[in-house]
């Protein structure tokens, strides 16, 4: 695992456990809504940085697209 990877998987912890605080949703459920996520395809691309950034401005990327189905 390289850096990058170990960037995105802590993000992807921190963005779960959010969904699970702020929508009630079981650990299942959040993963699944992460995993199939316009957001986490974006995390995953190295070249747009997003993986650099905090796991509040990401999961703000991420609740929106929740909520309305689009990413911004």
């Amino acid at each position: 695992m390289n850096e990058v990877d170990y960037a995105i998987e802590g993000l992807a912890k921190d963005l779960v456990l959010l969904l699970m605080e702020d929508f009630g949703m079981d650990m299942k459920s959040a993963l699944r809504t992460l995993y199939t996520s316009d957001t986490y395809a974006k995390l995953q691309d190295a070249k747009t940085g997003l993986y650099f950034q905090s796991p509040r401005y990401v999961y703000d990327f991420l609740r929106n697209e929740v909520k309305t189905g689009k990413m911004s």
